[in-house]
């Protein structure tokens, strides 16, 4: 995804769940007697772009046309309902959303316990998209017991982006970047001492502070939130290692430069720009580092998310598609064509795969760019050798991070109220990195205190 998608589905947090005792959602009949009776299926899909995006909502509307001449016997019905954190329960409650529905990742496993999604299992498997998708990724959507209520249809992983000629320049190996936080650490240290400029630089604003102290403690094997959001868990040790790792690089080893309030375009430009050595980031900021930044294509280098004390994971993001669980066998037979249609044909689909290959190179835009493939391994390198032609992007710069973040655990956002939990941790993280002399236990126990409140609003 681009800088501005990565931002929008961190910005994905679950309202306060006063309805959370409703009943599943529903919606209104999908077909007509007339349609029933002749065979044909209706079903009504969300995310339609609004008129005030006209180029957008006409390559939405094609989509749907050529759905339908692919597919006579389905009828799609385009509405406008997008996912909103603030009006999702009453919208379920009163059946007023669509049978399909694009959230983010932090919403599944909520609304599978909610009973709000379909049971997609035996549709997928019948369809054959079961065995298409990658397991790994698939966890976000699936129950205990393995079925499958949520279709992941993008993702990314959070990893160290780093800038291979200050490597070069400071001695290190540009293929080699580090894989744990003492290394990062090691690493930032000699960048800052043979090249001057600032080894690693960390985001701090904007929630953006939160966020990527969430990633970083996920990393140090610590959680940010139990398990059903209704309680902050990060004053504990891992945080504070992920913190005092931080201060020791800024304090002790100066290898964080004095620059400390970062947030995504202002870490962009300063990397791009060469003043700095690593930042956590996905992939797909090569588009903003390089298309708009100007980073030569040749100093973008991105490794796995560097672990410490173990293998625990990194922050994963990203949208799945969900099926509402009124809707009748037919209906979730068409929802699940739809969805393979419009958002994971590219994957499954050679033409549809060469055909967005050729369109993205005629606009100038990044081809190939590696991520967090939502199709299982057999699939992704089927996809990739279809592409292959038309790519445009140093893969080779991309191969530490692709080597292993296929395979490694992905962790999703914190599942209640992230923007406003990110928010709270901003400060704990600008203070770290703006007095040598904080009270790392003490600014964790006092943002535990605030995160809780808003929590248990």
């Amino acid at each position: 995804m681009t800088r501005t998608a990565i931002r929008s589905t961190a910005a994905f947090s679950t309202a306060a769940l006063a309805l959370a005792g409703l009943v599943a959602c529903s919606s209104a009949p999908s077909a007509s007697g007339d349609a029933a009776a002749s065979g044909q299926v209706t079903i009504t899909v969300g995310d339609r772009p609004s008129s005030s995006d006209p180029a957008n909502r006409a390559t939405y509307d094609k989509k749907v046309a050529d759905f339908q001449t692919a597919n006579p016997d389905i009828k799609l019905n385009p509405v406008e309902t997008l996912w909103d954190p603030t009006t999702f329960q009453a919208q379920a409650a009163g059946g007023q959303l669509p049978d399909v529905l694009n959230v983010p990742f932090t919403e599944p496993q909520g609304m599978i316990a909610r009973k709000q999604v379909a049971d997609l299992t035996k549709t997928l498997k019948d369809d054959g998209l079961l065995a298409e998708l990658n397991p790994n990724v698939l966890k976000i959507g699936q129950d205990q017991a393995g079925n499958v209520y949520a279709v992941p249809t993008a993702a990314y992983s959070v990893g160290l982006i780093y800038n291979r000629d200050l490597f070069t320049k400071a001695g290190l190996d540009p293929d080699k970047p580090p894989t744990t936080w003492d290394e990062v650490r090691a690493d930032a240290k000699q960048i800052a001492q043979k090249t001057g400029q600032a080894g690693y630089a960390q985001m701090t604003t904007s929630n953006t502070g939160g966020w990527m102290f969430t990633t970083q403690t996920y990393a140090f094997g610590g959680s940010v939130e139990n398990e059903d959001g209704s309680k902050a868990s990060f004053d504990d040790a891992p945080s504070k290692a992920a913190l005092q790792a931080l201060h020791d690089m800024k304090w002790v080893d100066k290898s964080m430069g004095q620059a400390v309030l970062y947030d995504i375009d202002g870490i962009s430009k300063a990397f791009a720009a060469g003043k700095i050595g690593m930042y956590m980031s996905a992939p797909d900021a090569y588009r903003t580092l390089v298309q708009t930044n100007g980073l030569k294509a040749s100093a973008f280098g991105i490794g796995p998310m560097p672990q410490q004390g173990g293998d625990h994971g990194t922050l994963s993001g990203g949208s799945v598609q969900i099926v509402s669980p009124s809707t009748t066998d037919a209906e979730r037979v068409a929802a699940v064509k739809w969805i393979k249609f419009a958002y994971l044909n590219k994957y499954v689909n050679q033409d549809a795969a060469v055909t967005s290959a050729k369109n993205g190179v005629a606009a100038k835009l990044p081809v190939g760019v590696p991520g967090l493939p939502v199709v299982a391994a057999d699939q992704w390198t089927t996809y990739q050798s279809w592409i292959k032609p038309y790519v445009n992007v140093p893969l080779d710069n991309f191969a530490p991070y692709t080597k292993v973040a296929a395979d490694q655990k992905i962790i999703p956002e914190p599942p209640v109220k992230a923007q406003e939990v990110y928010a709270a941790l901003d400060p704990v993280v600008q203070t770290v990195l703006g007095n040598e002399k904080a009270d790392i236990p003490a600014l964790l126990t006092k943002a535990t205190a605030t995160v809780n409140a808003k929590l248990g609003r």
